[in-house]
């Protein structure tokens, strides 16, 4: 075919930039290196846009001309165009598909809020199922005669299950979309709930509360791997304020809910019915999320979209990245055990020391976790303006609340109070989400956060060795060992490194 004297030159520029044949991927059959001209013609005086593929030696005349099917490329390799000028032309290096993949900057707002209310809604389906363990903790003991350290181990043997489940299922949700992975937890862990209401014995209890933390562990690695990968990182805080806000909204919701029941001398086990709902919403995850397969993370690219190759934890413990990742499990693992330590006993302690009533036990539950919904939104804005350490201060504050709440003679009202300031420093930790995303490689953002749950390692003994301590020594002892423990955590975390980058132009 006749060659197009204007343009020669800039098609040798084309073929000097291709790649050999022996460089080519050949692993990637359905992936096809291309570069994209847009080419000024003396004859038509306009732009066009052309793919020149490296399977001819040259392009021809027919490349360079409009193609009723051109598509236009999305799907680029980087999110900030490797574009150079060449003469009078444009010229970028793209991967190709069957199909284009969007970017999450190019899908619109509205359907991205869509997928962040319906994450919220999930979320707080999962607090519910998962809080039921320390709120329902003294009627579960009562029902099924437990003493002390059985009920105290409850908790690590869900914390088990939530440690297992977020190290398998996060590394899944990376290899097979997010999405998918999203689905299967919320009807395992509504189903496992409701099944809460045929427990009768010990065992029974115990294997309950397992396979309800493998599946309750896995929704905060998928939950972020999602949102991040939908908004930018300047907002990114303030999602995970939405997300964890919705998580304490669900506590308070809960106990205000337990309130109800008690107050009316109701059944507490229709509270487990709740786990009905999150079964019947899974199935509108594909209306609701994008899928995360199929679109290019914000400010990420397609290879980064998902994980390849060898298994996604065994980069966590890389050279590069070992030392980070031990750090940041002894903060998650040290919080988790200061959370079970105090928040853990709350109950059980303004039952037996403070001789709460059931409906006065409620309130102050939810005055706590309510104080969290507030909080999240606060530590989120600052994790987003100040960086994600200076949320780290909300652990020192957690940690002086909790003596004026054990040993100061303040009364019910005051109480309440302080319960509320405690949660509003304890939420500090919704800056996790976004930072653990953000200290690692794209194709890793849920493998990364399941390092949350990798803590409860260290919490895995924090019940029984409470209970242990409680039994001897009370309750306020006890939970004065939260005090010290958030503090440690607070001093690691100021240790490690932040992430903080400021844009002109956040979206």
């Amino acid at each position: 075919m006749v060659r197009l004297p204007a343009v020669q030159k800039r098609i040798r520029f084309v073929q000097c930039m291709i790649p050999p044949r022996s460089q080519r991927d050949s692993k990637r059959p359905r992936s096809r290196l291309y570069f994209e001209c847009k080419i000024q013609t003396r004859c038509f005086r306009l732009m066009h846009r052309k793919r020149i593929f490296p399977s001819r030696t040259s392009p021809i005349f027919v490349d360079l001309l409009p193609h009723p099917q051109a598509r236009p490329a999305t799907n680029r390799l980087h999110s900030n165009s490797n574009d150079c000028n060449a003469a009078s032309g444009r010229m970028m290096m793209t991967e190709t598909t069957d199909r284009p993949f969007p970017r999450a900057e190019d899908i619109p707002l509205t359907r991205r809020l869509i997928a962040l209310g319906f994450l919220a809604v999930a979320y707080i389906f999962y607090a519910w199922a998962w809080n039921t363990v320390d709120v329902l903790r003294p009627y579960i003991a009562n029902d099924l005669k437990l003493s002390l350290t059985e009920a105290g181990s409850l908790y690590s043997v869900q914390a088990l299950g939530a440690l297992i489940g977020a190290v398998i299922n996060g590394q899944l949700a990376d290899r097979f979309g997010r999405r998918n992975a999203l689905m299967v937890v919320m009807v395992g862990y509504g189903t496992v709930l409701a099944l809460g209401t045929l427990v009768t014995s010990y065992p029974q209890i115990l294997t309950q509360r397992f396979v309800l933390g493998y599946f309750t562990g896995s929704m905060y690695p998928i939950t972020v791997g999602i949102y991040a990968g939908l908004f930018s990182s300047e907002v990114r805080g303030r999602v995970a304020s939405v997300i964890m806000g919705s998580s304490y909204l669900a506590v308070s919701l809960l106990g205000a809910a337990s309130t109800f029941i008690f107050e009316r001398s109701l059944d507490w086990h229709l509270l487990l019915w709740a786990g009905a709902v999150p079964v019947a919403l899974a199935f509108l995850a594909p209306l609701a999320i994008p899928n995360d397969r199929k679109t290019i993370p914000f400010g990420g690219a397609v290879t980064t979209a998902t994980a390849k190759g060898r298994l996604p934890i065994s980069e966590l413990f890389s050279p590069t990245f070992r030392r980070q990742t031990i750090m940041l499990t002894m903060v998650s693992g040290f919080n988790f055990f200061a959370y079970q330590a105090f928040s853990g006993w709350a109950t059980t302690y303004l039952k037996t020391v403070r001789m709460f009533g059931d409906a006065a036990i409620g309130v102050s539950v939810s005055w706590m976790f309510a104080g969290s919904v507030i909080g999240g939104f606060f530590w989120g804005w600052v994790g987003d303006r100040f960086g994600r350490r200076a949320a780290a201060v909300g652990f020192f504050l957690a940690a002086a609340l909790i003596l004026v709440y054990l040993y100061a003679p303040i009364s019910p009202a005051v109480l309440n109070i302080v319960a509320f300031g405690y949660g509003t420093c304890l939420a500090c930790s919704v800056v996790w989400g976004p930072w653990l995303s953000e200290l690692y490689p794209s194709h890793l953002k849920s493998t990364a956060a399941s390092i949350f749950n990798w803590g409860r390692i260290f919490s895995f003994f924090a019940p029984l060795l409470t209970g242990q301590i409680a039994e001897h020594f009370g309750l306020a002892v006890t939970m004065t060992i939260a005090s010290l423990v958030f503090s440690v955590a607070a001093i690691i975390w100021l240790s490690l490194p932040g992430t903080l980058k400021r844009k002109t132009d956040p979206v």
